[in-house]
Formats: C-alpha cells, sequence, structure tokens
C-alpha cells in the first residue's frame, strides 16, 4: 500500500513588533540602570574627594595652632615673655583674638606655608578662598595658602576661636566651607586647646 504523503504546513517562528519592542524597552531600562549607578558612583567619588581634602585642611589649621602655641612655650622657656597664644589670640590685636574688652571676636585665616595669620573682615564667610600650587615639578606643588600666582580653590578655611578658661583653655573652632556643583558644602570643626607653660 502506498504511503500517504501528508501536507505539513510549515510555521515560521519570528518576533512579532508588539515583542520587539517590549525587548527594546527592556534593554533601554537596564542600559539606563546602569548608566544612572555609574553615574551616582562618579558623584559619591567627587563629594568623598573634596570632604577628605577638606578634612585635612581642618586639621592642618588646628596643628598649626598647637605649634604656635608649643613654639611660644618653647620660646618662654628660653628667657623670652611669650605668653602660650602670644601671635594668636594673646591680645586685642591679634588677629584670631578671642573677644573681650572692647573688641568683639575675630576670625582669621592661616598660611601655614608662609607661617602667617591673616585677619579676615568679618565673622565666617568673610575670609578668602585658598589657592594651592598646581605647578608640576614645583617645590610647594600641592600645598595649599594665599601665595600669590598659586591657583585659586573652591574651599574657604576660618578659624575663631573662644576663651574656655582665662590663661587655661581656647576652643579652637576651624570652619571649612567649599562650592562645587551640588552646592554649598560645609562643615566645623571644634577642639581644645590647653596653656602647657
Amino acid at each position: 500500500m502506498p504511503k500517504k504523503i501528508q501536507n505539513k504546513k510549515i510555521r515560521k517562528y519570528g518576533f512579532t513588533l508588539v515583542e520587539s519592542l517590549v525587548a527594546i524597552s527592556i534593554l533601554s531600562m537596564s542600559i539606563a540602570a546602569t548608566f544612572t549607578a555609574v553615574q551616582n558612583s562618579l558623584q559619591n567619588s567627587s563629594i568623598a574627594k573634596d570632604q577628605t581634602v577638606a578634612f585635612y585642611l581642618a586639621q592642618e589649621a588646628v596643628e598649626f595652632i598647637k605649634n604656635r602655641r608649643d613654639e611660644n612655650a618653647l620660646h618662654n622657656i628660653n628667657g623670652g615673655t611669650n605668653t602660650w597664644l602670644t601671635g594668636i589670640s594673646a591680645v586685642e590685636t591679634d588677629l584670631c583674638w578671642f573677644g573681650g574688652g572692647s573688641t568683639p571676636q575675630k576670625t582669621c585665616a592661616i598660611d601655614s606655608w608662609s607661617n602667617t595669620v591673616l585677619y579676615c573682615s568679618g565673622g565666617f564667610g568673610t575670609c578668602d578662598p585658598l589657592k594651592q600650587d598646581t605647578v608640576s615639578g614645583s617645590s610647594t606643588f600641592g600645598l595649599f595658602g594665599y601665595t600669590a600666582g598659586w591657583t585659586p580653590t573652591i574651599f574657604t578655611r576660618e578659624i575663631q576661636i573662644r576663651e574656655v578658661v582665662p590663661n587655661v583653655e581656647v576652643e579652637v573652632m576651624v570652619r571649612i566651607s567649599w562650592t562645587s556643583r551640588w552646592g554649598l558644602k560645609f562643615f566645623v570643626i571644634t577642639e581644645n586647646i590647653f596653656n602647657r607653660q
């Protein structure tokens, strides 16, 4: 008996237009999510870098004040007449005067590279931004200060000193502020310093 040959319908398998659009939408969302995650990581990295620099600038200011206190103590030991706050906040004419008498509290800035204290015209928010040496290969490359010719930075460092116990203890308050793409950022650190003389 002869075999019957059946007509089989050949069915073509493929994607419809709707299926293609759904697949493209899912792919687009996954790519957008990846780009958003990368953008957030870059933003957080930039913020963390600025915060790290700001922290070290604040700590440098506190160490500068401690160093001045220690230099005054050594000068006094060697027969000098310095008080523990000479050149910082010992008298009303000092640039970081903590206030009292007829003179209100002053705000100052420090330039650790040139070992100088600078007066700011008012309270916090009145000091000039720090500058940085950006000339590669120079002996001061990367340092912060107020040297003419250095590049202005986004960071401003301001210092106020408050007397806690007369001739015994002061509180050093350092405010670091900076402006980035994400707005104005700042923080304040305080540290109490004691008379060692």
